[in-house]
């Protein structure tokens, strides 16, 4: 073991899912034409004036209270200055002292043990612009012959969760992210996409002798979408750091960039503070103050949350498939499925995990009642038969008649006939076999296949076969 230990936060960026801007009227559109969905609010015209999104005000709260976050009785919007060209006002409204939602914690469930992740507070902010850097080969500022901001997405409705700095290593890191992304997901927040942006991370690393108390500099590495290079930056910042230490380096607290082509860290800019942003309250916004009735009516509208049901279907599946199956959104066909047939639950769900996933059908569109009656009797269908079967169950009009019409016959009486015939017409294999060269016993076997049309159950044929060539 490492004397070194990693100590890690995360700060996860989540757009989310309202028809218009935080502050403005503007619609949201992915891919919409450039700068198509802007007006003087979000382009910071002198003399326009914000009006807060009130169901992007609702949506944090319901998120924060599957966080099991604190709900402010009295939040405050502020101004984060900066200066940066996709940022036509100059600052960013957001929240900072009194934000929304406030200290929380959020369960992930392993296999031994509960992780408990620390919520340090959730906010609700307006995102940036787009900058796109065209020209040179990284597509960062860097290098580029010149940039072009997409106003579009400035004014974005932005949640901003931040975690205490709880975890230990790029595994926990990931659990956490993958469970949390599971969440926003589950509550229509959000449809929380990395490839689309609309799920972002700002990870925090540092490292620590172990047994140390106190945290020493931290590096950040910026808007990281993508859940396997967030693991592959943390490594290389574990890595890097540790032998800055090691060698009597001195760490800088910084903001960097990870290139995944060379798996390395590089430096950004330093890291500000709160103080350098200049945070005072937005003069042009009142304080949010939320209604006990509104809050007690978001809490009656949470559903099962996905740890808690990883933990319900542990008890019947083990960990690993309850995981799967909820991280993987596939629990809910597994539980319909269930529901129209007795089948043991773990056949079901590796039938779930593996043959329906490898189809790639439209799990809402499966006819869950007549695929159990097809899963029921996987072991009697030829192995075919049933891979087709489960390939066609999305289809409309779907019914398991025609597939188990297709079973397999394990009756011995009804499969002696066939095998009496091959071993008649094949004596030289028989011989064969009989002289100790077993391996052509294969070939007795699919003539038997082939003489019942694929009808008969392969492990019947195989133990009769035996006991007949050793009579």
């Amino acid at each position: 073991m490492s004397s070194w230990e990693p100590v890690i936060g995360l700060e996860v960026h989540v757009h989310l899912k309202t028809r218009t801007k935080m502050f403005c009227r503007c619609e949201l559109e992915y891919g919409a034409a450039e700068n198509t969905r802007t007006c003087p609010i979000c382009l910071a015209h002198p003399g326009a004036l914000p009006v807060a999104n009130a169901r992007a005000i609702e949506l944090t709260i319901l998120l924060g209270l599957a966080l099991g976050c604190e709900i402010a009785e009295r939040a405050v919007f502020a101004r984060k200055n900066y200066f940066y060209p996709d940022l036509p006002k100059g600052y960013q409204i957001s929240q900072y002292e009194e934000p929304l939602c406030g200290r929380g914690r959020f369960v992930v469930p392993t296999a031994d043990r509960d992780e408990i992740v620390g919520i340090h507070r959730a906010h609700l902010e307006e995102d940036a612009a787009k900058t796109v850097h065209a020209g040179g080969a990284t597509g960062r500022s860097v290098g580029a012959d010149y940039s072009l901001v997409d106003f579009n997405r400035g004014g974005t409705p932005l949640l901003e969760i931040v975690t205490e700095p709880d975890l230990r290593s790029a595994d926990e890191a990931l659990r956490f992210l993958r469970l949390l992304r599971q969440t926003i997901v589950e509550l229509g927040i959000s449809d929380a996409e990395m490839e689309k942006g609309t799920l972002r991370a700002d990870v925090n690393v540092s490292v620590r002798e172990r047994g140390e108390e106190g945290y020493r500099p931290r590096w950040e590495i910026k808007n990281m979408n993508s859940f396997t290079f967030i693991g592959r930056a943390i490594e290389a910042a574990i890595r890097q750091q540790t032998a800055a230490h090691e060698a009597g380096e001195r760490v800088e607290q910084s903001t960097y960039d990870y290139e995944p082509d060379t798996d390395r860290l590089t430096v950004h800019r330093s890291k500000e503070e709160a103080d350098d942003y200049r945070y005072f309250p937005e003069p042009d916004l009142v304080p949010v103050e939320p209604p006990a009735e509104l809050v007690e009516r978001l809490r009656a509208e949470l559903p099962e949350l996905p740890g808690a049901r990883i933990r319900r279907l542990e008890r019947e599946l083990g960990f690993e498939l309850a995981y799967g199956l909820v991280t993987s959104e596939r629990d809910g066909l597994y539980e319909r499925l269930l529901a129209a047939d007795s089948s043991e639950p773990r056949v079901v769900a590796n039938a779930v995990m593996n043959e329906i996933a490898a189809a790639n059908v439209d799990l809402a569109a499966v006819n869950a009642s007549e695929l159990a009656r097809v899963i029921a009797v996987k072991s009697e269908l030829p192995r075919e038969v049933y891979t087709t079967a489960i390939a066609s169950s999305a289809e409309p009009g779907f019914s398991a008649d025609q597939w188990l019409a297709q079973r397999v016959t394990s009756d011995e009486s009804a499969l002696e006939p066939a095998i009496d015939a091959v071993l008649e017409a094949n004596p030289d294999q028989v011989a064969t076999y009989r002289g100790g060269k077993e391996g052509v016993l294969g070939f007795l076997v699919g003539q038997v296949m082939r003489e019942t049309q694929g009808k008969a159950d392969p492990k019947v044929v195989n133990r009769l076969l035996r006991e007949k060539l050793k009579a």
